[in-house]
């Protein structure tokens, strides 16, 4: 996931999508903001196929869903995958 999230434009894509649920809270599928294809794009200023290339491996390591909806494509978080993140990072270190 973290591999994932190191290129700028897979990060910036992740937090687009991640506005909806703040670490430490829940919500539904229905309450999470999605996104279609082409609305993630909007300002990325990369092409479509790199923009799509770029949502692929951010489905393949599980950290957005994506799901067509006639002739769009909509993405979105699920908030198990914002609470891991947070989980992660809020876990205490043990020397």
């Amino acid at each position: 996931m973290f591999k994932a999230l190191g290129n700028p434009h897979r990060l910036l894509i992740f937090k687009r999508l991640s506005s909806c649920c703040q670490p430490g809270t829940r919500c539904d599928l229905e309450q999470a903001i999605s996104f279609s294809v082409g609305e993630l794009g909007e300002g990325l200023g990369i092409a479509p196929s790199t923009l799509s290339h770029h949502l692929k491996e951010l489905h393949r390591t599980g950290l957005i869903e994506m799901e067509r909806q006639g002739k769009r494509v909509v993405c979105w978080i699920a908030p198990e995958t914002l609470n891991s993140l947070s989980n992660f990072f809020n876990a205490d270190i043990k020397s």
